[in-house]
């Protein structure tokens, strides 16, 4: 299967860099903001979810109007949508979309902010009703007849659902870093996705998915999708240049809380994370650190830095490892993603049709 990009979809100008935090929806920004992953030839775009957040599925809808092509990752958490109502809306949105929907279960990594919205759910329970979720969803997409369901989550009787994905089924993602979200992501995910951690570190988190994968009796394993955070310039010296600028602005406006939690991040992804920056600043090629230690490692944080070939180069060394979706979204976001469109993601691509060439010869 062919290296696909992703992106994360912007309702404003808002971001890291500007520092701004207008909290409203700039229907003109959106519309450009999807033009411009599209044009750029990004596959996908993630429409993220958090307590303080614009609703993900009316962006996707947005988002799908304005574009041909890209396919809305809604991020969902299942606390706060019952999954036959999930299910519709996701096989809503595929209609819509004609057939682009992919949706990226989330079993909440903070308890405090799972309680926001009413879920106190232990962790280990959190994963434990994430497969019971995933199971319902795609029974809703592919009966044909009213069913039943009584499980430890959920329950209901005589149910069906007449709103079919275009394709019979929409593709499930699952992300995090415990043991939990590698057996329930190995056994049921059709994509597993990680953040950006040096090469030998997420080797092992591949490792990890498959063999989780492998235990619950699958003949596949799911597609990896590996987050990065790339400040690229035309050469190393100004994409470093660049990169200390952006850190000192993450450090200036950082602080306990104004990331993550006071004590610390309690999901393991974030955890590694913080770690691994405390080894050193730069790993193998381009992997820089300290902007996860900036921003207390609250979501993907680590960067790539370097001259557009440099980071297409490092890109390609997660290829190599299996990673097929690679997710490339930047501190200044809409300039940023115009940059990855016009060298990056060419570069990259250039590449591997290089390598398939020399191959077939």
């Amino acid at each position: 299967m062919p290296v696909e990009f992703i992106s994360a979809i912007n309702v404003n100008a808002s971001n890291e860099v500007n520092g701004r935090a207008d909290p409203a929806v700039d229907v003109g920004f959106l519309r450009r903001y999807a033009r411009v992953l599209e044009d750029g030839g990004f596959d996908y775009t993630l429409v993220p979810y958090n307590s303080t957040f614009h609703d993900p599925f009316a962006v996707a809808v947005a988002l799908t109007q304005h574009t041909e092509r890209i396919k809305p990752i809604v991020a969902l958490r299942p606390n706060i949508m019952y999954p036959t109502v999930a299910a519709k809306a996701l096989a809503t949105l595929d209609q819509l979309s004609g057939g682009r929907a992919v949706v990226h279960l989330i079993a909440g990594g903070s308890d405090a902010e799972q309680a926001r919205e009413g879920d106190r759910l232990p962790k280990v329970e959190r994963y434990a009703r994430q497969e019971e979720y995933i199971g319902i969803l795609r029974r809703v997409w592919t009966s044909t007849v009213p069913f039943d369901h009584a499980g430890r989550y959920y329950t209901f009787e005589d149910f069906l659902s007449v709103v079919r994905p275009v394709g019979g089924t929409i593709p499930v993602s699952v992300g995090g870093s415990s043991d939990e979200a590698y057996r329930v992501g190995g056994a049921l995910g059709d994509i597993f996705g990680l953040w950006g951690e040096p090469l030998a570190d997420t080797r092992q988190q591949i490792d990890r998915v498959n063999a989780a994968a492998q235990a619950a009796g699958r003949r596949d394993t799911p597609r990896i999708w590996v987050t990065f955070r790339p400040i690229v310039a035309p050469t190393d010296a100004l994409a470093w240049e660049k990169a200390h600028r952006i850190l000192e602005i993450l450090q200036r406006r950082g602080g306990p809380g104004r990331w993550s939690a006071p004590g610390g991040p309690q999901n393991v992804g974030s955890q590694r994370l913080l770690e691994i920056a405390k080894r050193q600043d730069v790993h193998d090629r381009a992997l820089w650190t300290p902007t996860a230690t900036a921003t207390g490692a609250a979501g993907a944080s680590t960067a790539l830095v370097g001259s557009y070939e440099t980071v297409a180069a490092a890109i390609l060394d997660y290829v190599d490892l299996g990673a097929d979706l690679i997710s490339i979204r930047g501190y200044d976001n809409l300039n940023d993603a115009i940059d990855y469109g016009r060298y990056i993601i060419p570069l990259v691509r250039q590449a591997l049709a290089g390598r398939a060439t020399v191959a077939a010869r």
